[in-house]
C-alpha cells in the first residue's frame, strides 16, 4: 500500500469518525460509561487496523464505521426508553458509604478497595471516612459525595442572605471577529455593537481581543493592545 492510499484513508476516517460522533452525541465524551469506552476503542480500531491492510478499501472503512456507529446509535436509543436494558447496558450508581458507614458489600460489588475509595474521596477534599454522610459510585466511576453537616461549606441560603440568579455572560466578539448568532440571541445588531465598542475608543471589532454582554451589567471589553474596559 502507498502513502497516498494510507493518507486518503486517515482522511476518510478521521472525518466518517468526527461525523459519527456529532451523530451519537456529546455522551460518548462526557458520560462515558464501559460500554462507550469499548465502542470508542472498538471505532479507532476499525480504522486503525483497515490503514495496512491492502485488501481493506474505503468503502470498507466506512461500511464497518457505519455498522458499527448503527448499533451503539441503537443502543443508545433502547437505554434511553428501557430501564431494564439502561441498567444493562450502563449499570446503576452504587451507595458505599451509608449514613457514614462502609458498605463492604458495595465495595466489592464494584472490585473497589480501601486504598482507592481513600483516593476518590481525597479528590472530593474529603481526607477522613469519618466526613462523608454519603458516596455514591455513578455509572461512569465518578464518585458523589454528601458530607456531614459538621463538614458541609455553609450557603447563603444558610445565613439566610437574600441573592439573585447568577447571569449566563455572552461572547459577542472573539479573536476580533463578532459573533453574529450570539448577537441575534441577545436580540442586538451590529450597529449597537459598534457603537458600544467606539464609546471605549476602538473604532474598529478586529481591534478588540474579547468583548462580553451579560444582564444588569455593562458590556466588558479587552483590546488586544490595551487592558480590560467597560462601557458605562
Amino acid at each position: 500500500m502507498n502513502f497516498s492510499a494510507i493518507a486518503l484513508e486517515l482522511v476518510v476516517g478521521y472525518f466518517a469518525l468526527m461525523l459519527l460522533t456529532k451523530f451519537l452525541g456529546k455522551t460518548q465524551i462526557t458520560q462515558i460509561t464501559a460500554f462507550d469506552f469499548i465502542s470508542a476503542l472498538i471505532l479507532g480500531e476499525l480504522v486503525g487496523n483497515s490503514l495496512y491492510d491492502g485488501e481493506t478499501g474505503i468503502g470498507h472503512i466506512l461500511f464497518a464505521i457505519g455498522i458499527w456507529g448503527g448499533l451503539i446509535f441503537f443502543t443508545e436509543k433502547l437505554t434511553q426508553k428501557s430501564r431494564f436494558f439502561r441498567k444493562l447496558f450502563e449499570g446503576s450508581p452504587s451507595i458505599i458509604i451509608n449514613k457514614g458507614e462502609i458498605d463492604y458489600k458495595e465495595l466489592k460489588k464494584n472490585h473497589l478497595d480501601l486504598n482507592q475509595l481513600q483516593h476518590l474521596l481525597r479528590a472530593k477534599d474529603i481526607f477522613s471516612v469519618r466526613e462523608c454522610h454519603y458516596a455514591l459510585i455513578e455509572t461512569d466511576g465518578s464518585l458523589s459525595v454528601i458530607k456531614k453537616a459538621p463538614y458541609s461549606q455553609v450557603t447563603k441560603q444558610d445565613l439566610d442572605i437574600t441573592t439573585n440568579d447568577s447571569k449566563l455572560p455572552i461572547s459577542v466578539i472573539l479573536d476580533g471577529q463578532i459573533a453574529p448568532t450570539n448577537l441575534e440571541i441577545l436580540g442586538k445588531n451590529v450597529a449597537w455593537l459598534l457603537k458600544e465598542i467606539r464609546k471605549q475608543g476602538f473604532q474598529s471589532p478586529k481591534e478588540v481581543l474579547y468583548a462580553e454582554w451579560q444582564e444588569d451589567e455593562s458590556l466588558f471589553i479587552q483590546g488586544y493592545n490595551q487592558g480590560s474596559r467597560v462601557t458605562s
